[in-house]
């Protein structure tokens, strides 16, 4: 989502990110004219009339479960956006926990008193 307009990001889907993404980006960007859902993320630079990069992970239940905000000049991570939202959906889906740098399949954390002075016996970063 941005403060461009629906046809501006027709044009950047397929002349620019067709070209990164075969066929394009498969979801619809969507046009925030004025900044008002940005301005309601805290996003929206009123200035410079332009929302700043952020993403937000907001769960089926309307939640807020993560957010980023970045300056135009610093790239973001699609791989880590996509490895935060699998492990928003392992804890969504099992109530185990996910250590720093989680990947599907790695060790989980069953929270609980049991737990409590001993997440090192239990998870050993790498």
């Amino acid at each position: 989502m941005s403060v461009d307009s629906r046809f501006t990001h027709k044009i950047w889907n397929e002349v620019e990110l067709s070209k990164m993404v075969e066929g394009g980006i498969p979801f619809p960007m969507l046009s925030d004219q004025g900044g008002r859902i940005g301005t309601v993320y805290g996003v929206y630079d009123e200035a410079a009339g332009v929302n700043i990069r952020g993403r937000f992970l907001i769960d089926p239940d309307g939640v807020i479960q993560a957010m980023e905000v970045l300056t135009a000049p610093v790239g973001r991570n699609p791989e880590e956006l996509i490895r935060q939202i699998r492990a928003y959906q392992h804890v969504r889906e099992t109530g185990e926990a996910t250590p720093s740098g989680w990947t599907p399949g790695a060790k989980t954390l069953k929270p609980g008193p049991d737990l409590v002075g001993k997440v090192w016996e239990v998870w050993q970063p790498e």
